[in-house]
């Protein structure tokens, strides 16, 4: 099952980042899911892939977005970011981070965010620092942020 969604951020032209756009981007695509399909909502979700590009403004916006579309349930899902093991591949991120979900479905791991040593104090959320876990997520969030705002989501669910 996938479900995504895009949405554009109008603030980009000096205006606060506040993760709005994302948010609302991320929660469409959690009330689209298909009705007919019920096992499925926001509250199933067990893993996030994030955007996490290791800029303290992206990272922010992000982590403020994750906040508004998952609530009190974003502080207990682990969150993670490949771009500091493969770097930023551009277009090719999204996909890369959605088969890391499935990956991570598949094998029972949960992939680190390499790198994250001193986090920022305002991305408490719990971003999967220093090595794997175990743990087989069966529905996963994977969001992404482009260049001039574009902001999408995408939900996976295991097998």
């Amino acid at each position: 099952m996938s479900s995504s969604t895009g949405q554009t951020d109008d603030k980009l032209a000096g205006l606060p980042f506040d993760g709005e756009a994302l948010a609302v981007g991320t929660a469409e695509t959690l009330a689209q899911l298909p009705d007919a399909d019920a096992r499925v909502s926001a509250a199933d979700i067990d893993l996030v892939s994030a955007h996490g590009t290791a800029t303290p403004l992206n990272d922010r916006i992000e982590t403020a977005a994750l906040k508004r579309a998952l609530g009190r349930r974003a502080h207990e899902i682990p969150i993670n970011s490949i771009k500091g093991s493969l770097g930023h591949t551009m277009g090719a991120a999204a996909a890369l981070e959605a088969f890391m979900c499935l990956l991570s479905a598949q094998r029972g791991l949960i992939p680190p965010t390499l790198h994250l040593e001193e986090p920022d104090p305002e991305c408490d959320l719990d971003y999967v620092p220093g090595q794997a876990r175990p743990g087989r997520p069966r529905v996963m969030l994977s969001t992404s942020m482009g260049f001039g705002g574009c902001n999408g989501a995408l939900v996976l669910e295991a097998a």
